[in-house]
């Protein structure tokens, strides 16, 4: 009276096993995202980081320098994590040697 009638309902056709294309194909968007991410971030940035610790190693005396915060010096004395810089006459400050950032050419700063 208050319950209406139920209906079986037949079983849904089988599914055929997906093929190997068919799942290669679902995970290619993922696989090329990766491969453009790589080659546009992670590849030059690992270039500039290569390139800057080559700079920090060749660092040597006499050398014009840029830090991080935009002061312009010459390398007075080194060592092994630290560096000091001249940035004026008599005027010598201590510098982690990762905050240099550029190496001028010579005569740059007087």
């Amino acid at each position: 009276m208050f319950i209406s009638q139920a209906f079986a309902q037949a079983p849904a056709p089988a599914a055929a096993p997906e093929s190997f294309l068919g799942s290669l194909g679902s995970m290619l968007p993922l696989l090329l995202m990766f491969v453009v991410l790589y080659f546009v971030m992670i590849r030059p940035q690992m270039k500039r980081q290569k390139e800057h610790k080559a700079m920090i190693e060749a660092l040597a005396k006499g050398d014009e320098v840029v830090t991080g915060g935009g002061m312009i010096g010459r390398v007075s004395k080194l060592g092994e994590s630290y560096v000091h810089v001249e940035v004026a006459n008599g005027v010598e400050i201590q510098l982690q040697r990762t905050a240099i950032v550029q190496v001028l050419p010579k005569g740059t700063f007087k």
